[in-house]
């Protein structure tokens, strides 16, 4: 199963790696299978004991008149001229695109979604799947997807359609989910990216890529969708550290068989129990460490693979994300806990460029994945 990638594509591939965490982290607040293949859609969120829409509202307007451009969301609030490796400034990124989908839909802004939708096909489509990355300064559309945030785009579709009663919704999800098995599936095992320049994949499997509800939602025959289903929720449920640091390891590589993690990214194995949560696969191990850890504020970014804490990093995403995860797991403690924690980071200073928002305000910095990933987890109240 492995491949050989070119140079241009390994070099596109370390820069993907970073798609699960999305921009660097928020500082400290400043003042920062059969059963599957049947089984229900994911559970709407559950009523809420706090009321987030007026952070929601502050949030969603600083990203409109603020983080957003011609072409989409921002990856920084702040501009590049766009040519390093990794995505700055003004570039915009499917990962971004995806995020804004789903908030719509689980606020029901049927307008919002259908508007971001029409954006993101026009920016983003290319042959093979959706670029990764556009940059409108220099012209160019990275010729790579990254299965994440495909998959993403293809499970908002999906939602779209059920939710808004749009059956074109649920058809482009179909077209668009057999495209991505053509591609980033192989022998019934999916892979980070495919290269449209090269026509070919890397050779391993990042585990928060594994979105289970949507490869369970793809338009391909059912024997398909068990191999495919069979050999990723077994890559992802096996990638499991220990009950006493329960959180997961990073790849899967398909030529050696071997799990491989330098160091737990706490966003990434957040992605993964999310994943698991959305088709009812937590392990309670995961829920109970993950609500204790964001209770006493000591969720931190990253860790070793034992469970030491690498660094103090405290993130908007990472609370966003466990707030989401509460919602899905039904654990609404978890959910209030995580949002209140994430509001701690919310820019109050109504005189700020940033007011609304969550960024740094001594450096006017705002990264996309932060505040997106914070409207996400406030939509899951609604």
């Amino acid at each position: 199963m492995t491949r050989k990638l070119s140079a241009a594509t390994a070099l596109l591939l370390s820069l993907l790696l970073a798609s699960c965490s999305g921009g660097e982290p928020a500082t400290e607040p400043t003042a920062t299978v059969s059963e599957m293949m049947t089984a229900a859609p994911s559970p709407p969120p559950i009523a809420r004991g706090i009321d987030n829409r007026e952070e929601r509202q502050e949030l969603s307007t600083f990203i409109a008149k603020q983080l957003t451009g011609p072409y989409g969301i921002y990856t920084n609030l702040l501009g590049t001229d766009e040519s390093g490796e990794a995505a700055t400034g003004h570039e915009v990124l499917s990962e971004s695109a995806s995020l804004l989908m789903r908030a719509a839909v689980l606020a029901g802004d049927k307008e919002q979604f259908a508007s971001q939708w029409a954006l993101a096909e026009q920016t983003f489509d290319m042959e093979g799947g959706f670029s990764y990355r556009y940059s409108p300064k220099q012209q160019k559309l990275y010729p790579v997807n990254a299965a994440v945030d495909d998959l993403r785009l293809i499970g908002a579709l999906y939602e779209a359609g059920e939710i808004f009663d749009e059956p074109a919704y649920t058809k482009q999800a179909d077209k668009y989910s057999q495209r991505f098995y053509e591609n980033n599936v192989k022998e019934g095992y999916m892979y980070d990216f495919y290269d449209r320049i090269y026509k070919t994949t890397n050779g391993f499997i990042t585990l928060c890529y594994i979105d289970l509800g949507t490869l369970r939602k793809m338009s391909i025959s059912n024997e398909l969708r068990g191999i495919l289903l069979h050999n990723m929720d077994g890559i992802l449920e096996e990638g499991y550290l220990s009950d006493t640091f329960p959180f997961y390891e990073t790849r899967f590589d398909y030529g050696t068989g071997v799990y491989s993690s330098e160091n737990i990214n706490t966003v990434e194995s957040l992605l993964s129990i999310l994943h698991l949560a959305e088709t009812g696969r937590q392990k309670a191990a995961s829920i109970r460490y993950i609500k204790e850890q964001v209770e006493a504020g000591t969720l931190y970014g990253q860790y070793s693979r034992d469970g030491k804490p690498l660094n103090e990093i405290r993130s908007t995403a990472i609370y966003a994300l466990a707030a989401m995860i509460g919602a899905v797991a039904g654990d609404d403690a978890l959910y209030q806990s995580g949002i209140s924690r994430m509001n701690e980071f919310q820019v109050q200073e109504t005189n700020s460029p940033l007011f609304g928002g969550f960024g740094n305000t001594d450096t006017g910095q705002a990264y996309s994945f932060d505040n997106l990933m914070a409207l996400l987890a406030y939509s899951y109240s609604l």
